[in-house]
């Protein structure tokens, strides 16, 4: 008889209070372990001992194959992914997925592939869909699922695409999910629940490539198919991971990204490229002008050179009405998380 008592929490932008909340709200001899995935990047991190300020669980950074305790609550450190295997935590400097790392998803995935039955996931405020793939996996793997009530967040996108890609046990308010955790110790799993082999699969698969950083053609062809879209990240060809919701791609260097995400980062890109386009024309005007002056001192015939001047001045005009509408798309469409990258 399996008792729930892995805990993997996913949280992102408004993260740090809502985490506060929940591990605040949890008892000191809870009979689970607690993993925490927020998207700090790789820039050194107090997380922890911020944590520890309102918990009376014991809060650390997680070490590279350390055998994880009961009533410990570990997170994910900086720049590292963050795995479960055979009792241990693993820590994974390989590719990002979401363009993050650490990232959600992958520590979802190698949760609900080991563990199944024992494993509640919980998804709280961010941009964007991470952990929703993830979350996906540890339903499909037996799991439990709970997400924070959208309406409570600072930012919903979060949950709205968790609830998107799974259907949840429970959805609350931060302020109940302490309990809603504790609840979900309690049961005892007599009878197995259904589980789909389709995305534990793909979840399995996936899981295998970031734990042992081996990507197999083959692979990738069983879980996808192959895309007309090139990895952004090393320009590689990507493949299209599983199917229904959330839209999902990963390359054969290993960089995943669900196609929220992509899209994100395909609207950054592409504003940078229109502001570069913008600079390199107004330095040709600015050398241009600086030719004219030359060629007046000197009395040359510089009409040739107003033309120039004009058909640039145009051309900046006519590019900074298409960035004018890029920008106007990202407002409609919404912005990337700034510290992910």
């Amino acid at each position: 008889m399996e008792r729930r008592d892995i805990v993997v929490v996913a949280a992102s932008t408004g993260g740090l209070e809502a985490l506060k909340q929940l591990f605040g709200a949890l008892p000191r001899d809870m009979p689970a372990t607690v993993f925490a995935v927020m998207h700090i990047g790789a820039h050194p991190s107090i997380l922890p001992a911020i944590l520890q300020s309102t918990c009376d669980l014991p809060v650390r950074h997680a070490c590279d194959g350390e055998v994880f305790a009961q009533s410990t609550i570990y997170i994910a450190p900086p720049d590292r992914h963050l795995l479960l295997f055979d009792g241990k935590t693993l820590l994974s400097n390989g590719p990002k997925e979401n363009f993050t790392r650490p990232a959600a998803d992958p520590l979802f995935r190698s949760a609900a592939v080991l563990h199944g039955r024992r494993v509640i996931g919980v998804v709280l405020t961010g941009d964007l869909d991470d952990g929703a793939a993830g979350l996906k996996a540890v339903r499909a793997c037996g799991g439990y699922a709970i997400v924070q009530d959208p309406t409570d967040c600072r930012s919903p996108s979060m949950p709205i695409n968790a609830l998107r890609a799974t259907t949840a046990d429970v959805v609350a308010p931060i302020a109940e999910l302490g309990a809603a955790i504790v609840n979900a110790l309690e049961p005892t799993m007599n009878s197995p629940q259904p589980r789909n082999q389709t995305d534990v699969l793909v979840a399995e698969t996936e899981d295998r490539m970031i734990r042992t950083g081996n990507i197999e053609l083959a692979e990738l062809e069983a879980i996808g198919a192959r895309s007309a879209l090139t990895c952004p990240d090393c320009g590689g060809v990507i493949w299209r991971i599983g199917s229904g919701f959330p839209l999902r791609y990963r390359c054969h260097t290993g960089h995943a990204f669900s196609a929220v995400s992509l899209e994100d980062e395909q609207r950054r890109q592409s504003e940078n490229a229109i502001w570069q386009a913008i600079r390199g024309i107004e330095e040709r005007i600015f050398l241009a002008n600086e030719l004219l002056e030359q060629g007046k001192q000197v009395r040359n015939d510089v009409s040739d050179l107003v033309a120039r001047i004009a058909t640039l001045e145009d051309a900046k005009a006519s590019v900074m009405r298409i960035l004018q509408d890029c920008l106007a798309d990202n407002a409609t469409c919404g912005t990337g998380e700034a510290e992910r990258r």
